[in-house]
């Protein structure tokens, strides 16, 4: 008769699976401890998949709120920089003409009126980071002033030829609906300083002007400046306000970029307890998948070496 193993073949495919099943078990928690993801593929998330998608979706567009909203604020803070210099020109024309009147002396004006001139274009047709002009009102390829000396502007027949920006107010969305308006134009902002300093050119050029050899004021010319102390002190006060509005929205777009960091963490937290393996119960369970794996490995083997000759007596040995 023949000697047949132990085993058959139903038990020995059992114990093929379960060498499979341990080994796909094991392979599947080296994965999670080498790529720190419970899972490459969302369906490896089961029930959680949709809000995983829905807490990834969200901080991709609350990413996207934050880019744009630095952008906005460096821009608006450069304009807080430069609203200031603005009224500090203001301040200086203001000056200027206070003092050509205390000492009956304008001769210096029309110096000091051109290089004020001069560093308010320069100001006014700065261009950010990207080369658009700041205060260009959506003409961003146009500068937004259009004369580059004091003669030029007062040769103009109106301040308002001296802008040729248009009226588009920027704006950035820092969240989903809500929206900070932060354009600044330069006609807007400084359409009063440029009045200002056309006016006095104007005057200059006329028959009672010519403040370059006024070491002792005309009557006219005396009169004509003390109303200007006065038009210019209202310039000042126009280009203060603005620079506090400038501000204001610099605080709406920091307060915004605060809530989109702590939106950030919230969200990467969210997804990171879906996602991300825990590496103490990642290393347990590796030791109990490899001894899981052995076990059925030594089984196997085992079983395939069993035959009915392993239960049966020894042989007599007959004397």
């Amino acid at each position: 008769m023949s000697i047949d193993r132990v085993a058959t073949a139903s038990q020995s495919a059992y114990f093929l699976a379960q060498i499979e099943s341990a080994g796909s078990a094991l392979d599947t928690t080296q994965q999670q401890i080498a790529s720190g993801v419970k899972s490459t593929t969302y369906a490896g998330f089961g029930n959680q998949t949709q809000v995983l998608t829905a807490t990834l979706a969200a901080d991709a567009r609350n990413g996207a709120y934050t880019t744009a909203t630095n952008l906005a604020s460096t821009q608006v803070s450069e304009q807080d920089t430069q609203l200031t210099s603005l009224s500090s020109l203001a301040a200086q024309l203001q000056q200027a003409i206070g003092d050509a009147v205390a000492n009956n002396d304008a001769s210096s004006l029309m110096t000091q009126a051109q290089s004020i001139f001069q560093q308010a274009e320069s100001i006014l047709n700065s261009k950010d980071a990207n080369g658009d002009y700041i205060y260009s009102g959506g003409k961003t390829d146009t500068p937004p002033v259009t004369v580059n000396s004091l003669s030029a502007l007062q040769a103009l027949p109106s301040v308002a030829g001296a802008f040729a920006n248009g009226n588009l107010q920027k704006s950035v969305e820092v969240a989903d609906g809500v929206n900070v308006s932060y354009g600044i134009t330069a006609s807007g902002v400084a359409t009063g300083l440029m009045q200002a300093l056309k006016d006095i050119a104007d005057f200059d050029a006329g028959p009672t002007g010519n403040f370059n050899v006024a070491t002792s004021l005309t009557s006219a010319q005396n009169n004509f400046l003390t109303g200007e102390i006065s038009a210019v002190n209202t310039v000042n006060t126009g280009l203060t306000s603005a620079t506090a509005a400038n501000g204001y929205v610099a605080n709406q777009l920091s307060d915004a970029l605060s809530q989109q960091a702590s939106m950030d963490t919230l969200y990467k937290g969210f997804a990171s307890n879906i996602q991300d393996t825990n590496m103490a119960q990642a290393a347990t369970q590796l030791s109990l998948n490899q001894t899981q794996l052995q076990a059925a490995l030594q089984v196997t083997a085992g079983l395939h070496q069993l035959s009915l000759l392993n239960y049966l007596p020894a042989a007599s040995t007959i004397g």
